[in-house]
């Protein structure tokens, strides 16, 4: 499914930096290690938008660069150690621009060639000479840094050069630009999220004191902003509803989902009736139609009034329109869980899914715990059609309706945890496992069975032990390593399950 919005690509600043006295002294120097960079900016247009400075040499130049670099409003700088440089060069860049700092140590090739290696073929490779360099006169600074090594990766050798410089296939070329992809992915979170508004609807779930947050503590942490919304507002949109809004809905329910029969198992789920899907689906409308109008990025939701009230009605239809806004870049969470609908935002704008759930069940048989919900789902990274299932109820809920029953495709999956600690600053659990073939309960609800490294016993003593939020968001694939980066860039404490 389209996005009903598009997640801001990263603003990334790039420069190399050499030693201007070489210009003269080594022919074809400065020129070669312009085509290194240039090869470097067009390899990361992949993953965001490149601002290429181009050489820094002198300390002049570096106060230049800082200039552009800010006018451009970047999130993130690489810093091409392209070859030696003094350090005056490249501190006055990120004194005047303050955008997080990451040197490439990527040397051209594997191996010199040391009989016939001059003095200006050696200055192209001596990338990592530098290095320590920079690292002492930043960290006096106090401005903090990272360093990718490797090798560039080049599937070609230059005509200037004397060695064999094609690494593309070589691991450390691999490794080198699997960082580089996570930083500028990763640098795309805290600028989607200061561009972000995230609709909380209703209240949170009474009670559940782990789930309470400060919308002013939010934004000031992620730079996302928080619009309070009423189900007047909702109703409005529902009474502006057209049938042919509803029909149209119908169609992508009967695509996306498999509607079910009765469940002999267990009375209270059943097969939706028509009444039930034409409610949904007018509800369903309704949403998509608040999301426009208050132009949300993501929605946290839960609403709790008299029984027998017309917005009971109305919130019995929640959980499929919020699956299909899930599937369209706006992740919403329930029962009010402010701090879910951030980690699944943050699985979403990565590209990794991010879907809601809790723990379910241990399965001491197989060791996996299940982790689902009630709803919503994020369809993306569903094992097959999700399935829609008529609620008698909804348990610990008032009212009944439509829900969804799905589970994560088999693979690698990881967890990730929004909580906030004692002192109110947020922090991200993180944990990788597998989503495996095991079975699932049919009562409507989403389950994964999800294998972890550890026993289940071992592994929740452990999560337990960080005090999260009791959701989590679950996203495909294994991104440890990129959440952790996400948690740097925001200035987010990290904690990773092993």
């Amino acid at each position: 499914m389209q996005p009903l919005k598009q997640s801001k690509r990263p603003r990334i600043g790039l420069y190399s930096i050499g030693l201007k006295a070489y210009w003269d002294q080594f022919p074809g120097l400065r020129e070669r290690l312009t085509e290194y960079s240039r090869f470097i900016a067009k390899k990361m247009e992949a993953w965001g938008e490149v601002f290429h400075y181009g050489l820094v040499d002198t300390e002049q130049e570096g106060r230049k660069a800082g200039e552009w670099m800010n006018e451009r409003n970047v999130d993130l700088i690489f810093c091409h150690a392209a070859t030696y440089s003094t350090s005056s060069t490249v501190l006055p860049v990120h004194q005047i621009c303050k955008a997080p700092a990451v040197f490439l140590n990527l040397q051209p090739t594997e191996r010199i060639n040391y009989e016939d290696t001059t003095t200006g073929e050696w200055l192209a490779h001596c990338t990592a000479c530098s290095v320590p360099e920079f690292a002492n006169a930043l960290n006096r600074a106090g401005i903090p840094f990272r360093v990718i090594n490797g090798l560039l990766g080049l599937d070609y050798t230059p005509d200037i050069s004397l060695a064999n410089e094609v690494t593309h296939k070589r691991k450390e070329a691999i490794r080198a630009w699997k960082e580089i992809e996570e930083w500028i992915r990763a640098a795309g979170v805290p600028r989607t999220l200061r561009h972000s508004r995230f609709g909380f609807l209703g209240n949170t779930y009474s009670g559940m004191l782990d789930m309470y947050s400060d919308f002013t503590m939010l934004q000031a942490q992620t730079g996302l902003h928080v619009e309070v919304l009423e189900m007047c507002d909702l109703d409005r949109m529902l009474r502006a509803v057209t049938e042919e809004e509803v029909e149209q809905k119908l169609a992508e329910v009967r695509e996306m989902f498999r509607i079910s029969d009765d469940l002999p198992s267990d009375p209270i789920a059943r097969k939706p009736t028509p009444e039930q899907l034409q409610w949904s689906c007018r509800v369903a409308a309704a949403q998509e139609r608040l999301v426009r109008e208050y132009d949300l990025d993501a929605l946290a939701y839960y609403y709790h009034g008299a029984p027998g009230g017309e917005y009971e009605k109305l919130q019995s239809g929640f959980i499929v329109g919020h699956s299909l806004l899930t599937a369209r870049g706006i992740p919403c969470a329930g029962e009010g869980d402010l701090k879910t609908a951030l980690a699944m935002k943050i699985c979403d704008i990565l590209g990794t899914g991010g879907s809601f759930s809790e723990i379910v069940v241990v399965d001491y048989t197989d060791e996996t715990i299940l982790l689902g919900h009630d709803g919503p789902f994020h369809i993306a990274i569903s094992d097959g059609k999700p399935i829609l299932r008529g609620m008698g109820l909804y348990h610990g809920k008032q009212g009944s309706g439509v829900s969804v029953e799905a589970k994560v495709k088999a693979g690698p999956l990881t967890t990730l945890n929004v909580t906030q600690t004692g002192d109110g600053k947020l922090k991200l659990i993180v944990s990788e496992g597998r989503a495996t073939e095991g079975p699932i309960m049919r009562i409507g609800n989403t389950q994964t069975p999800v294998k972890f490294r550890k026993h289940p016993d071992e592994y929740m003593t452990q999560w337990f032990a960080e005090a999260p939020t009791h959701h989590c968001a679950m996203s495909v694939g294994h991104n440890a390593s990129l959440f952790r980066k996400v948690g740097e860039l925001l200035g987010i404490r990290t904690a990773t399950l092993s």
